[in-house]
């Protein structure tokens, strides 16, 4: 069985790291919702601060691309794109692990 994450690399604009934050959380609630199978993670650069990463595993592709088309995530990910300077978005599988 497959074994799939979505992966985003996050830069936020300077002062709106807690309001990133905030809207990520709302997001990732609605998007458990949708498919996110697990607890998804948002990490923050110790030495970055204004640099985020977050990954979340899913429970197939289809999920993944179907969450992906759906009207909440374009507004949400709009919401997201106001306190940032740029994201990108992966959707990753596992091809080993140790």
């Amino acid at each position: 069985m497959e074994e799939l994450y979505t992966h985003t690399s996050w830069r936020v604009t300077a002062g709106n790291e807690d309001e990133f934050a905030a809207r990520w959380n709302e997001w990732v609630e609605w998007s458990h919702r949708q498919g996110l199978a697990a607890q998804a993670l948002l990490l923050r650069d110790l030495d970055e601060p204004r640099t985020f990463v977050s990954f979340g595993r899913w429970e197939n592709l289809s999920a993944v691309r179907n969450w992906r088309t759906l009207a909440g995530y374009q507004e949400r990910v709009a919401r997201l794109s106001e306190v940032v300077e740029s994201f990108e978005p992966r959707t990753l599988e596992v091809v080993a692990r140790r």
